[in-house]
C-alpha cells in the first residue's frame, strides 16, 4: 500500500496531471490517497479553475482529516497549444526540461490539510515540442545510501540536465537506474513515484 498519489486523465478542458504524497505510510495513508483520488476526479468533471479546483479538494481534504494529516501535491493542467497551468501545494519542485536547459518549478502553496480555506495561485507557462516535466515524490530525493547519504535534489537535477528531449520512459529509466546505483542494494524507505509527460512534436 501507498501513500504517494499519481494520475493523468483527459478533460474538456486539457489534459490533467496530479502527483503528490500523503503524509504517513501504511494502509492509513492509501485510504488518504485514495480520498484524494476520488475527490480530484469528480470535481475535475466540473471543470473548474484550477486554483478553485485546488481550494474546494483543500478543503474537503482538511475537514475530513485529522490534525497533523496534509498532502504535498503537484497539479497540472495542459493544452494542446502547449500552454500549462500549475498549482504545487507544498511539494517538491517539478522539473521542465527543455532545449535550453533545466527549469525548476517551485511550490505556490502550502500542502493540502493545513488549512481550511487558504489561496492556491496558479503558475502558467508554455512548453514547446519535445519538452518534458519531471515530477517525483520524496522518496527519490530522500533514499538514502549505505552511507546514510541522501540522494539528493542535485542529482535529480544532474540526470533531467543530461535528458533534453528523449522519450519520457528514458528520462524515468535513467533516473532509476542512477538512484539504484546510489543506494546500492539499501532498504527503501519510502514510497517512490515518478511521472514524466512530455509534449510531441
Amino acid at each position: 500500500v501507498s501513500g504517494d498519489y499519481c494520475d493523468v486523465f483527459e478533460s474538456k478542458s486539457g489534459l490533467v496531471f496530479l502527483l503528490g504524497d500523503v503524509s504517513g505510510k501504511g494502509i492509513a495513508a492509501s485510504m488518504l490517497m485514495s480520498h484524494l483520488h476520488a475527490t480530484f476526479r469528480s470535481l475535475a468533471d466540473a471543470e473548474l479553475p484550477l486554483d478553485r479546483m485546488v481550494g474546494v479538494a483543500n478543503r474537503i481534504f482538511a475537514e475530513s482529516t485529522m490534525a497533523g494529516q496534509f498532502a504535498t501535491l503537484v497539479v497540472g493542467r495542459a493544452t494542446h497549444d502547449g500552454a500549462v497551468e500549475l498549482v504545487s501545494a507544498g511539494h517538491l519542485p517539478l522539473l521542465h526540461l527543455c532545449a535550453d536547459g533545466t527549469k525548476a518549478r517551485t511550490a505556490t502553496g502550502v500542502p493540502l490539510g493545513m488549512f481550511p480555506s487558504t489561496n492556491f495561485p496558479v503558475f502558467s507557462f508554455s512548453v514547446q515540442a519535445g519538452d518534458s516535466l519531471l515530477i517525483y515524490t520524496d522518496g527519490l530525493t530522500e533514499a538514502r545510501n549505505a552511507a546514510d547519504e541522501e540522494y539528493g535534489m542535485h542529482r535529480v537535477r544532474a540526470i533531467a540536465d543530461g535528458h533534453g528531449t528523449k522519450p519520457p520512459a528514458e528520462l524515468i529509466s535513467n533516473c532509476l537506474k542512477d538512484l539504484h546505483s546510489f543506494t546500492a542494494g539499501a532498504k527503501q524507505a519510502d514510497d517512490l513515484t515518478l511521472l514524466a509527460l512530455q509534449r510531441a512534436a
